[in-house]
């Protein structure tokens, strides 16, 4: 019944490490290296990870409600999954029925922060050991929860949860690397035939709502589309007009069961002259320099050193950046290879050996004075001998007025 402990179906005694969505034994060492008792998940992609790809529908697109906001938690017990506890909202009755939770319990009593919280305080006295240390993802705990869970277990240490978290998700299963494929061959599927329509007269709105609808034609969760169009650098969808050869950039980021298929393509209203296609040829040779170096048991850095001659030996190394990411659940995500990139955190994987099944976002961007925005972004997953692109067609000039686009094949090494 609606705001009661339940059980979910089955779910009694001792879970077979088989049984959980995640590595139960991976998991457990990350926490023992970090030197953390109990784990408490509160953001909705780790959640998603945790549960096996779900999401509360309710809450999907945003989390306020009332004066608060919706607060998941999950708490693991480190080696004891027959102890967890989901902590969900009052209307995640329906879903508990359903059987969507592998926790043994289940607490749908919860409209906001402080009742979820006070529910994880009670359930975490219950079984926590002595002084215990409590994971937390600090980013994505709010304050006034925070405030609860150190008042109510002042006996206890809260420390971060991040790193151990996105350690868990860095290498992609099988299953997984099928959803970012499918994420990735949608999303440029969608900008093709987008590209096919543009022309003279209608504005960076239209186009950016015509992808927008493509992308959802396709199954996809439509997340963004960073838009130029002509020489200028703005990358805001908005009411300029499209003009007679203007050359088009595509960003966009749309989600296949949780997954993000991450890339970008150029396309122009018109044909591209000589000039063109130069330039986007120079940054398609970044990109496979990129891609030369990966395999299995390379460091991550070698990838930016890889493109490194190919830069230093042109005349717009001075106008290009290359940047290369892990991506997965969430844009930028481990691998971390770099600490120079527009989003800045520390290059944790620079000096570590890549494994296969993680995954990667190798981007290039020309931002030349007199043509414009020219960038080609792919999703690159690691094997054991090489790499597997996805998504990994319309690389040349895709072109409309009329429409015409440029072939490819998916690249596999």
């Amino acid at each position: 019944m609606p705001g009661a402990t339940q059980p979910r179906p089955g779910a009694a005694g001792v879970h077979a490490a088989a049984d959980l969505p995640f590595d139960k034994k991976h998991l457990d060492d990350l926490l023992e290296a970090a030197n953390i008792d109990i784990l408490l998940v509160t953001s909705k992609h780790n959640i998603q990870y945790m549960l096996g790809g779900y999401r509360f529908f309710f809450f999907d697109q945003f989390d306020a409600i009332g004066i608060t906001r919706y607060l998941p938690i999950i708490i693991y017990p480190k080696g004891r999954p027959d102890r967890a506890v989901y902590v969900g909202n009052a209307m995640e009755d329906s879903e508990a029925e359903n059987g969507r939770f592998w926790c043994p319990t289940v607490e749908t009593r919860s409209w906001g922060t402080m009742d979820a919280t006070d529910l994880a305080i009670d359930h975490i006295r219950r079984i926590m050991l002595p002084n215990a240390r409590i994971g937390v993802e600090f980013s994505f705990f709010p304050a006034d929860a925070m405030d609860a869970l150190r008042s109510g277990l002042s006996d206890c240490q809260i420390v971060d949860s991040h790193l151990p978290l996105e350690r868990l998700r860095a290498v992609k299963t099988p299953d997984e690397l099928a959803l970012i494929r499918e994420a990735s061959d949608r999303v440029v599927e969608a900008m093709l035939t987008t590209f096919a329509h543009c022309c003279p007269g209608i504005t960076k709105r239209d186009v950016t709502a015509r992808l927008r609808q493509e992308e959802l034609n396709r199954g996809l969760n439509f997340d963004y589309c960073l838009i130029t169009a002509g020489s200028g650098p703005n990358r805001a969808p908005s009411d300029q007009v499209i003009n007679s050869g203007d050359i088009i950039s595509l960003d966009s980021g749309g989600r296949y069961g949780g997954y993000i298929g991450d890339l970008c393509r150029m396309g122009i209203a018109g044909r591209p002259d000589a000039e063109l296609d130069d330039l986007l040829g120079w940054v398609e040779a970044v990109q496979q320099a990129a891609r030369t170096p990966i395999r299995s048991g390379m460091l991550g850095k070698e990838i930016f050193a890889a493109v490194k001659d190919v830069l230093s030996s042109s005349p717009h190394s001075a106008n290009t950046h290359f940047v290369a990411h892990g991506v997965g659940v969430i844009g930028h995500e481990a691998p971390r290879l770099s600490d120079r990139g527009p989003v800045t955190y520390p290059a944790y994987d620079a000096n570590l050996p890549l494994q296969a099944g993680m995954v990667l976002s190798i981007e290039t961007t020309l931002m030349h004075p007199r043509r414009g925005f020219i960038k080609l972004e792919d999703t690159v997953a690691v094997t054991e001998t090489g790499w597997n692109a996805f998504g990994d067609k319309g690389r040349g000039w895709n072109c409309g007025d009329p429409p015409m686009m440029s072939p490819g094949p998916d690249q596999q090494q």
